[in-house]
């Protein structure tokens, strides 16, 4: 539950066209620190004022685009967010060492849209469905 107090103090924070976009959006007032950005424009947020956040909280993304979910957040700023790596991708040597050059760039599921993979049949159907001869009459 949000309480009154800290939302009033994070209204003053971010101000209020950022505190009415996040209402809209993720319904919390969050005020953090700008941590990063990944290649789909999407902002990174901590907030280590431990004592203001519930736990596990503290760190968010902002999406960019209106139409979000969970796919459009890049695996490498994943882990930052659950809490698997400590330092954002954008700091962490090892996390950009470790990126294979090969490695095709991250993509979003399409899953559920026009864009979505759709494996084609080259096999004779076993029903044929029924096509009506219409004779014309004299």
């Amino acid at each position: 539950m949000v309480s009154l107090l800290r939302t009033i103090r994070n209204l003053r924070r971010a101000g209020f066209k950022e505190w009415w976009r996040q209402m809209q959006y993720i319904g919390d007032a969050k005020a953090g620190t700008y941590i990063g950005a990944d290649q789909f424009g999407n902002r990174y947020f901590e907030n280590r004022n431990g004592e203001e956040e519930i736990p596990g909280r503290h760190r968010w993304v902002d999406f960019a685009q209106h139409e979000y979910h969970a796919s459009q957040v890049p695996p490498e700023w994943h882990s930052w967010i659950q809490h698997i790596r400590k330092e954002p991708p954008s700091q962490d040597t090892v996390m950009q060492n470790l990126t294979p050059p090969w490695q095709a760039p991250y993509t979003e599921s399409l899953t559920g849209t026009r864009g979505a993979y759709r494996p084609y049949n080259t096999a004779v159907p076993k029903i044929k469905a029924w096509d009506p001869k219409i004779a014309a009459r004299s």
